[in-house]
């Protein structure tokens, strides 16, 4: 079986797979061959095992697995599949509201920290985007920050805040590593270290909903829509290939819902 999972490898890695995706799909791969060995690498073991899955998991998992396996089948064992993707939940977030952004900016206090809530939110970036981010990512004369080899291997450009402009550019002035935001160490920050900055200032700014990075990323488009931003400018922003990613901020803002009078107050 490793000779298969290095096969599988090699037809990620000459497709110029992203890292996370290659080893995402290693894992998933490895999981259903750990579970097909008793009944072999088929569609009918495949279908037991998705079908055991959705009972555990949640469904949007689910498909990232199969979407994996089915790659691995039609690629490495050469066996073309008729599976459906199971249909996902689609639970809209809970978008926080301008007043919680800016008690959540405003109740951190370390500088670093308040930066990353403010490019997070004011630029709408990834967290993977953030933690890359370099000194040289940052034009001042243009207001600009490069995003290079964000999801899917593009690059884009999105807007310094003018808020923010002044302390980000003496914070890069004094600092020292290659790395915007770095460790202690001098390397790039973990995921989970921009996970808990921002639950930290969430439990400090007292937000009883469920904060993480993206929920800022959300919140960011959710705004800027009902700004009356165009969504095509959104979508550029973000970063998005297909308008249809984007088109869920429609559906959670609720500003179009808000401005509605109710026949009842007609009566």
């Amino acid at each position: 079986m490793n000779g298969l999972i290095s096969k599988l490898k090699r037809e990620l890695e000459i497709r110029n797979f992203s890292r996370q995706t290659v080893k995402g799909y290693l894992f998933s791969v490895n999981k259903f061959i750990d579970y097909s060995k008793n009944g072999g690498l088929n569609e009918s073991v495949l279908k037991d095992y998705i079908q055991l899955n959705l009972k555990n998991k949640n469904p949007s998992s689910v498909r990232k697995d199969l979407f994996a396996i089915k790659f691995f089948f039609e690629n490495v064992l050469k066996q073309k599949l008729n599976l459906p993707n199971p249909k996902k939940n689609n639970p809209l977030p809970e978008i926080l509201t301008v007043q919680e952004m800016k008690k959540l900016i405003d109740s951190t206090s370390n500088i670093k920290h308040k930066l990353i809530l403010k490019l997070l939110y004011g630029c709408g970036l990834r967290v993977g985007e953030i933690v890359n981010l370099q000194n040289k990512d940052l034009n001042f004369e243009e207001n600009l920050i490069h995003i290079k080899l964000a999801k899917g291997k593009k690059d884009r450009f999105v807007k310094i805040p003018f808020s923010a402009k002044d302390d980000l550019e003496n914070y890069s002035k004094l600092n020292t590593t290659k790395i915007l935001f770095s460790s202690n160490r001098g390397g790039k920050l973990t995921k989970d270290t921009i996970q808990k900055i921002v639950s930290n200032s969430a439990k400090k700014a007292e937000i009883k909903k469920r904060v993480y990075p993206h929920l800022l990323r959300h919140s960011f488009a959710t705004h800027l829509l009902e700004a009356g931003t165009d969504l095509r400018i959104i979508q550029k922003l973000l970063g998005h290939s297909d308008i249809k990613t984007t088109q869920i901020y429609t559906h959670i803002s609720q500003a179009s819902i808000k401005n509605i009078k109710s026949p009842l107050d007609n009566l």
